[in-house]
């Protein structure tokens, strides 16, 4: 039997789209918050609403994404999402104030969350079914590659050539977005027609199918979310600071090693066999982060870290999209990722706040056993229903056997 093709050029557009688009997030993510505090003279407080802003509206936006792409098809979002996400990237030479910044930064979010939700619609309709876990892996791979590079280059942009150079940069690569996204062949899916006697629907906006499973990655989400925010600091304090960079590079290596089997043993075996030994590791990593005293045991963590969440995520959306009818791949798409960047925003704040009274070292020994109750979560929300599913689907194709035993 031969191999439904992964690696098309519509692929492989839609994964450097989507390469560009977190990179511009990266850029500015690890950047604006100094800026602003040099800038603006802000304090740290409203310096971190530079990112909090953009995650609000990203958050708001995805839901009705999702229902315009439903209605009315991916190409009129997809080119209205990326000329928003592209014009608001040339804007920000132009801000005064903080508060002029706050509102650009609010556009940019909406075209951010528009752009990314369509883009995680399309890849879903463009991979053969055959190889979803692949391939939503490796499109996937194309963000956590964008994490590791995009704080890096744009901390050294700004650092040896200024504020302007980065904003520069960042519209170079939100162009090459618009440019890559433009190229896609985009699949042809059947519109649903709105139906004016149905008015407005809150539930519309959401696909349910993928909640459960979007709940356990925002579960997950808001101890990851304390890895981007604070493990440099927490390097510092236990006087690692000079490998502290390293760490999302080694976590990077061992995902983009690992993804060529985590993605097909997930086609081959289905989720639960991979997530739950995913889950181990990830508490692992984190509680070996808690426990270390050098750079060998820092540097491990990160390895395990990137093994087992850098499975677990992946798969959790491609759950959240492969049980989606083709047209409500888009909601699906918005679904997941409004409910997994409410873990990641809730987790920024929270987490800080319990690392300032336990201390981060307190904090991630807490943390290990968190994630590992996430088994427990995840077991209830996804794992008993589908082997249930898989259990009724064996009795079902068993009595069809034998009804044609007895035929014949």
């Amino acid at each position: 039997m031969n191999k439904q093709k992964l690696w098309t050029k519509d692929f492989i557009s839609v994964s450097l789209s989507n390469f560009f688009l977190f990179s511009t997030f990266y850029f500015l993510l690890v950047t604006l918050p100094v800026f602003s505090i040099q800038q603006f003279h802000s304090n740290a407080s409203q310096a971190g609403l530079m990112t909090t802003v953009f995650l609000i509206s990203a958050i708001i936006s995805r839901p009705f994404t999702g229902k315009w792409i439903e209605q009315s098809g991916y190409r009129k979002v997809l080119i209205t999402a990326f000329l928003i996400f592209l014009f608001s990237s040339l804007l920000y030479f132009f801000p005064k104030s903080m508060t002029t910044f706050l509102v650009l930064r609010f556009l940019h979010g909406i075209g951010f969350g528009m752009a990314t939700t369509a883009v995680g619609g399309i890849v879903a309709n463009i991979i053969p079914t055959s190889r979803r876990g692949e391939g939503m892996g490796y499109f996937i791979m194309s963000t956590n590659l964008s994490m590791v590079l995009g704080p890096f280059i744009g901390l050294t942009t700004i650092q040896h050539w200024g504020a302007n150079a980065l904003f520069a940069l960042s519209a170079v690569f939100a162009l090459a977005a618009f440019i890559t996204g433009l190229v896609i062949k985009l699949p042809k899916i059947e519109q649903k027609k709105p139906n004016p006697a149905q008015g407005f629907s809150f539930k519309s906006l959401f696909e349910a199918s993928a909640v459960p499973i979007s709940i356990a990655g925002a579960f997950f989400a808001i101890i990851y979310s304390s890895l981007l925010s604070f493990v440099s600091v927490y390097a510092s304090e236990i006087h690692l600071a000079g490998v502290s960079s390293l760490f999302f590079v080694v976590y990077a290596i061992i995902l983009v090693a690992s993804r060529p089997f985590t993605g097909r043993w997930f086609d081959l075996y289905g989720a639960n066999k991979i997530i739950f030994p995913s889950i181990i590791l990830y508490a692992l990593g984190i509680f070996i982060l808690s426990q270390t005293q050098g750079a060998g045991g820092f540097l491990t963590s990160a390895g395990l870290i990137g093994l087992g969440w850098g499975t677990i995520f992946p798969i959790f959306q491609t759950i959240a999209i492969q049980d989606a009818l083709p047209h409500r791949k888009g909601v699906a798409t918005a679904t997941f990722l409004s409910i997994y960047d409410s873990g990641m925003g809730f987790g920024s704040y929270i987490d800080g706040l319990i690392a300032t009274n336990t201390g981060f070292r307190s904090f991630y020994f807490i943390s290990s056993f968190y994630v590992l109750l996430g088994v427990v979560l995840y077991y209830f929300l996804h794992a008993r229903k589908r082997a249930a599913k898989r259990k009724l689907q064996k009795a079902k194709q068993q009595t069809s056997f034998e009804i044609s035993d007895q035929k014949l």
